[in-house]
């Protein structure tokens, strides 16, 4: 039987265990890799969530950043580079599926949904809620308290729009395919070959050090200029500031939390196999317990979800789909 999954993952393309000289190990009973919009989160919640029964750890959730020096040893003792992003993490799940020889990834941090809802072999369970708006430097004419409209925001990521407020716009952006530029592009409705000739393209996510001119625009997380600026991570804000989109703002007053209402947010998930949580034996009860349902481990956990700048969505089993392996985060 792993003779035939392994055939099968080979035919599919999926070429992610490899043999490394060194890497991380894995030490507690669940073990996720993916998006880089959640890692810092599921870190928190890793630190917080106790394993019953104290085996093989007293913790019962890691979660492997999608940056770092070294890959990941498995369980199966083969080793896997570590998974960069939503798309890396679904794929890494998918080699566990198809060649349970690699024992590895149990679940992927996704700040996307299915690409193919018409099967049900994973199951997308939300646990936060996100956003991301543009931010500009303090102290830049950018800065009126009004921010920009959907519609200016495409002109300016398009270069149709090349200045505001009399100053002339230097449009910035994560690099191609990055979760937080894809996304913010698909909310104002460019896509990637449209995207202008006057944008730097090639700026860290969520990185407000590399504003350094009046003109300067950016998309930012949300969740993560909240974090950076309450100290929960390493502040990487610098002089940036969110801006309001078609009127609404980012944050709520008083405690500045994530606005709900504002217009480019999106679900968060930690993607699970179906056939795990689905009710039919056999499932995993330790994945059950820390993601499904309101009274999850994880969703317990709202206070810590919170404190790192998203908002609540949680628990639930009813978004099942595919992740084609030729699709990007």
């Amino acid at each position: 039987m792993a003779a035939t999954a392994a055939a099968v993952g080979a035919a599919l393309g999926l070429s992610l265990f490899v043999i490394p000289a060194s890497a991380d190990s894995e030490t507690r009973q669940i073990v996720g890799v993916g998006s880089g919009i959640t890692q810092d989160v599921l870190n928190g919640l890793g630190n917080a969530i106790p394993d019953p029964n104290g085996t093989p750890d007293n913790q019962l959730i890691q979660s492997y950043n999608a940056t770092g020096g070294t890959p990941v040893t498995c369980r199966g003792g083969g080793t896997i580079q570590r998974p960069n992003g939503s798309s890396a993490g679904l794929h890494a799940l998918r080699v566990d599926l198809y060649n349970p020889v690699v024992d590895c990834v149990d679940f992927a941090r996704s700040s996307r949904g299915p690409d193919d809802v018409s099967t049900t072999l994973l199951t997308w369970i939300p646990f936060a809620r996100e956003a991301v708006t543009t931010t500009v430097r303090s102290g830049s004419p950018l800065n009126d308290g009004v921010g920009f409209t959907t519609a200016e925001l495409r002109a300016v990521y398009t270069c149709t729009k090349t200045t505001h407020n009399g100053v002339v716009l230097k449009p910035l952006l994560p690099v191609p395919y990055s979760e937080t530029r894809t996304f913010f592009l698909g909310k104002i409705g460019v896509q990637e070959a449209q995207v202008g000739t006057c944008v730097n393209g090639t700026v860290p996510e969520s990185d407000g050090t590399v504003l350094t001119d009046i003109g300067h625009v950016a998309p930012y997380s949300i969740a993560h200029y909240i974090a950076q600026t309450s100290g929960v991570v390493i502040d990487r804000h610098g002089v940036a500031v969110l801006t309001r989109v078609d009127g609404i703002a980012p944050r709520v007053a008083p405690a500045g939390k994530l606005n709900p209402a504002f217009p480019y947010s999106r679900d968060v998930y930690n993607v699970v196999p179906t056939a795990k949580v689905d009710g039919l034996a056999p499932d995993d009860a330790d994945l059950k317990k820390a993601f499904v349902g309101s009274s999850s481990d994880v969703c317990l956990q709202a206070a810590i979800i919170e404190n790192y700048g998203f908002g609540t969505s949680c628990g639930s089993v009813t978004l099942r789909g595919h992740f084609p392996p030729e699709a990007d985060s």
